[in-house]
C-alpha cells in the first residue's frame, strides 16, 4: 500500500477513544488564550457542526437516532437545532403530535413536546454529539418579510423563557446556547434588550454563567458588521462570535472572520452558517445553480485558516429535514435521509482529521507565510501554522510561495493534502529559511489542495483517510 494510505494508528486510537466517552472531559468552555473550545480538563474541542434546524420538529425518535448515528460516523461533533422552530413550529405539531407552548406563551411551554427534546439530547449525548441548542427562531421575536411567527417574545418572559430552559437542561453536559435565531437587532427597537435577557435566564437557569456556553446565530447582512460581535461582543455572556455568509459564492468570509479574531476583547469565532450543500447559490438557481461539495468546503478551509476555531457544514434538505409529501423551502428536492451522503457531507471528516492531526490550542492564521496573500476568493490561498507546523489552502491549485521559517526546526517535511479524498502525498524536506515556491498536482476549478509543512524533527504521522 502506498505510503499516503497508510493508516495513522494515532488518529484512529484517538478517535475510538472520544467516541467511546465523548464527555468524559467535561462540558466545553472557551480556552485559556481565548481562541478556541475546550472541556473542563483542558483537552480540545473541534467544533464540525450540522445544521438540522428542524430536528425537534420534524424528527420522531427512530429518525433521530438514523441522523445521530450517521453524523457521527462522519465525523460530526455538533449539531444545531432550534428549540421553537422555523417552519412554524408554534402551531404545526412535531412529529408527536405535540406543540411546543400552551396558547403560544413562552412562560407555558407543554411538557410532552419538551419530552421529546430531552429525549433527543440525550441521544446526542449517547452518539458524542453537542447540541448548539437556539432556544427559538428569530421570527418569534419578529417576523421580517419572512417567517410564521407569530411574536411573542418580550423582554419579560424571555428571561422567564430562557430561565426555564437553563434549568431544565442544567445538567445535560452536551449543550451549548445559541442565541438569536437568523435574525439581526432592529435599530431602535427592544431586540437587544430580549436576547440579553434570554441569555440572562439561561444563566439563572443552568446555575452561572460559567455553566453556559453561548453565542449569537445572526442574519448574513450583519456579515460586513461582524456578526453577532456588532451587538453583542462586550457583553460577557457571549463567550463566542458566530458570523453567516448568506449561501452565496466566493464571498471573502475570511476576511470578516479575520476582523472579529482581531477584536478585543479576545473570543473565538466561526462561520456558523456558510453556503449549503445543494443549496440555491444567492438563492437563485435560474442563474446560478445549486452549491456543490466544492463550494462547501473551500468555505471550511478558508475560514478555519483565517481564524475560525471550528466550522458549520450545512445541506438545504438536511435543515429542514425535508422528506417526500412535505412542502419543500426554497426547492429542497432530496429527502434528508439520503442527502446526509452527498459528497461534502463526507469530506467534512477530512476537515476535522486535518485539523486534530497537529497541535490544536497554538493554531494562528498567518498570511505573512505566503507571497500571494491577496488573492480574490476563487483562487485564494490562505494559511495557517502553529508553532511547529503550517497550513497552506489553494482554492483553485494555483502555485505559491512559501516564506520559510515562520515554524520551528532547520528542516520541514512537506505533503499535499488532497481535501476530496483525505489522501495524503509526500513531496519532500526543505530548508527551512528563504522561501520555497509549491506546486500543486491539479490546478482548476474544483482542485484545491492543502500543503502540510512540519518541523521534520518532530516526525508527525500523515494525516491519511481512515475509511
Amino acid at each position: 500500500m502506498k505510503r499516503w494510505l497508510i493508516l495513522s494508528a494515532f488518529l484512529l486510537i484517538h478517535s475510538r477513544i472520544l467516541a467511546q466517552t465523548p464527555f468524559s472531559h467535561g462540558r466545553l468552555r472557551v480556552s485559556d488564550n481565548q481562541r478556541f473550545l475546550v472541556h473542563q480538563d483542558g483537552t480540545p474541542f473541534f467544533w464540525l457542526g450540522d445544521t438540522a434546524w428542524e430536528l425537534f420538529h420534524r424528527l420522531n425518535r427512530e429518525e433521530a437516532e438514523q441522523y445521530f448515528k450517521r453524523r457521527a460516523a462522519q465525523g460530526f461533533t455538533v449539531v444545531q437545532a432550534v428549540a421553537l422552530a422555523e417552519i412554524d413550529g408554534l402551531n404545526t405539531p412535531n412529529a408527536l403530535g405535540d406543540k411546543p407552548l400552551l396558547n403560544n406563551d413562552p412562560t407555558q411551554p407543554n411538557e410532552a413536546y419538551f419530552k421529546h427534546v430531552d429525549y433527543l439530547i440525550e441521544r446526542a449525548a449517547a452518539n458524542g454529539l453537542v447540541i448548539a441548542l437556539l432556544p427559538t427562531w428569530g421570527d418569534k421575536l419578529f417576523k421580517s418579510t419572512w417567517g410564521a411567527g407569530p411574536e411573542i417574545f418580550t423582554v419579560e418572559n424571555a428571561r422567564q423563557y430562557g430561565r426555564w430552559l437553563g434549568n431544565r437542561y442544567k445538567n445535560r453536559e452536551n449543550i451549548v446556547w445559541i442565541m438569536g435565531g437568523d435574525r439581526v437587532p432592529r435599530e431602535g427597537s427592544q431586540d437587544v434588550a430580549v436576547w440579553q435577557s434570554m441569555a440572562a435566564g439561561v444563566q439563572d437557569g443552568v446555575g452561572g454563567p460559567d455553566k453556559a456556553l453561548m453565542s449569537f446565530h445572526p442574519q448574513p447582512n450583519s456579515l460586513e458588521m461582524g456578526g453577532s460581535s456588532h451587538w453583542f461582543h462586550n457583553d460577557k455572556w457571549l463567550d463566542f462570535n458566530m458570523l453567516q455568509n448568506g449561501h452565496c459564492r466566493d464571498t471573502p468570509t475570511y476576511d470578516k472572520i479575520a476582523f472579529v479574531y482581531n477584536r478585543t476583547p479576545t473570543k473565538p469565532v466561526i462561520d456558523a452558517e456558510p453556503i449549503y450543500e445543494d443549496h440555491p447559490v444567492c438563492f437563485n438557481p435560474t442563474d446560478l445553480g445549486l452549491s456543490n461539495a466544492y463550494d462547501v468546503r473551500k468555505y471550511a478551509y478558508l475560514d478555519l485558516f483565517a481564524g475560525a476555531h471550528g466550522h458549520t457544514y450545512g445541506c438545504h434538505d438536511i435543515w429542514q429535514m425535508y422528506a417526500p409529501g412535505r412542502q419543500p423551502v426554497n426547492g429542497a428536492h432530496i429527502a434528508w435521509s439520503n442527502a446526509m451522503n452527498l459528497p461534502a457531507a463526507n469530506q467534512m471528516r477530512y476537515v476535522r482529521r486535518l485539523m486534530e492531526a497537529r497541535p490544536l490550542l497554538d493554531r494562528v492564521p498567518d498570511q505573512s507565510l505566503v507571497i500571494e496573500a491577496s488573492n480574490a476568493a476563487a483562487e485564494r490561498i490562505q494559511a495557517t501554522r502553529g508553532n511547529d507546523y503550517a497550513y497552506v489552502y489553494t482554492a483553485a491549485g494555483k502555485p505559491f510561495s512559501v516564506q520559510m521559517g515562520k515554524i520551528s526546526g532547520n528542516e520541514a517535511t512537506a505533503y499535499w493534502f488532497d481535501p476530496r479524498k483525505g489522501e495524503v502525498k509526500p513531496i519532500g524536506t526543505f530548508a527551512n529559511r528563504g522561501q520555497q515556491k509549491f506546486t500543486p498536482p491539479t490546478s482548476g476549478y474544483g482542485h484545491d489542495w492543502i500543503l502540510i509543512l512540519d518541523d521534520a524533527a518532530k516526525k508527525y504521522a500523515s494525516p491519511v483517510a481512515s475509511n
